[in-house]
């Protein structure tokens, strides 16, 4: 793969990352392009684990802050008409293309800054990844950290998901569950030799919708929860009375919650039934006490925010780096058909992180 061009337009840069295909496990190239580009910037130094990359100055600065980003997007659209795809394509001044919110806009933010900031002011560690958008163990930030801490370290950690250019502090935690029934097969002509798995998944499905999420106050913001069934499987064929059927369950909790304390409010929901966890990754509190967050909110301005959905500043929490999360675009948009970004977010983007940082 050929490098970018990292002097160009910011937002022509967000373009052409998105016309490099990246969903999660396919992320090869994009980081082969990121690589080869910032292995020609002199100032930095580069590491690359697997499809993670990790460029750093090395001014000796009294400060370290690090820049991160995942390069991973969720699978494309299939809905006819879907403008948030591959390849990208601009509207007037609006930028359509799967990754253009979550999170190519941020990526490319931290490419022009790599490019440009030569002399920064805090020493920088610019870093990119894989595998967000699954599971946490896949994490690429996550293999980073088992495998070179050393160079994670850092005074403070911006993380640039979107969020409409403000500051959003922390992350609700996110987790995951399967909740099995069983019943006997049979052949539908003659339903009642049988017993459906599928029906008896209703009163799991009725807890959840009578289910009512709570808002919860976690160092001055309100952090929403919710509680949903995501996806269902069983039966394997139309003539069959299903014997085995499977609901799978989200649980966004806010972070003033331990993941021991989230699973038990969704085992207590839930009592009676078949339920396991499949997935856990705790949230961040938003940390805006900390010098360093705190300077940097009277850098950008903006009044801060609660981060709805879990974001890899929890995962800088637990390397005991405080993190906030400020990147362009609607957090909104992120993951939906229509995804799409302003151009004028990405720059504005740019230049707050420039000021902050020159």
């Amino acid at each position: 793969m050929s490098s970018l061009d990292l002097t160009a337009d910011v937002a022509e840069l967000t373009a052409t990352l998105l016309d490099i295909e990246s969903v999660s496990g396919g992320e090869k190239s994009l980081a082969d392009a990121v690589e080869t580009s910032l292995r020609q910037l002199p100032w930095l130094t580069v590491l690359r684990d697997g499809d993670a990359i990790i460029a750093r100055t090395e001014l000796g600065r009294a400060e370290r802050v690090i820049l991160a980003g995942h390069l991973d997007t969720v699978p494309l659209p299939t809905t006819p008409g879907s403008r948030g795809t591959v390849p990208s394509r601009w509207e007037g001044t609006t930028l359509y293309g799967r990754g253009a919110t979550d999170m190519k806009g941020g990526v490319a933010v931290q490419l022009a800054l790599a490019a440009t900031l030569s002399e920064p002011v805090r020493d920088i560690s610019f870093v990119f990844y894989d595998h967000e958008e699954v599971e946490a163990e896949l994490s690429g930030l996550g293999r980073l950290a088992r495998n070179h801490p050393e160079l994670l370290k850092a005074d403070f950690g911006i993380l640039l998901e979107p969020t409409d250019g403000v500051v959003e502090g922390g992350c609700n935690g996110t987790m995951r569950f399967e909740a099995r029934t069983t019943g006997v097969a049979a052949h539908s002509a003659r339903a009642w030799m049988g017993h459906n798995a599928i029906h008896d998944l209703a009163p799991i499905l009725g807890r959840l919708a009578d289910y009512r999420p709570q808002t919860i106050n976690v160092d001055g913001l309100e952090y929403r929860e919710s509680l949903n069934a995501v996806k269902i499987r069983g039966g394997i064929a139309g003539n069959v009375i299903p014997d085995e059927a499977v609901l799978e369950i989200n649980y966004r909790f806010a972070p003033d919650k331990s993941i021991e304390q989230a699973e038990a409010v969704v085992l207590e929901l839930l009592e009676g039934f078949e339920v396991r966890r499949t997935d856990a990754a705790a949230g961040a509190r938003p940390g805006l006490d900390q010098p360093a967050a705190a300077a940097f909110v009277s850098a950008v301005g903006g009044e801060p925010k609660p981060k709805f959905g879990w974001t890899d500043v929890a995962r800088l929490g637990e390397l005991g780096i405080p993190a906030v999360n400020f990147g362009p675009g609607d957090a909104l948009l992120a993951h939906s058909d229509d995804e799409h970004v302003s151009g004028q977010a990405i720059h504005d983007c740019l230049a707050a992180l420039t000021r902050w940082l020159s």
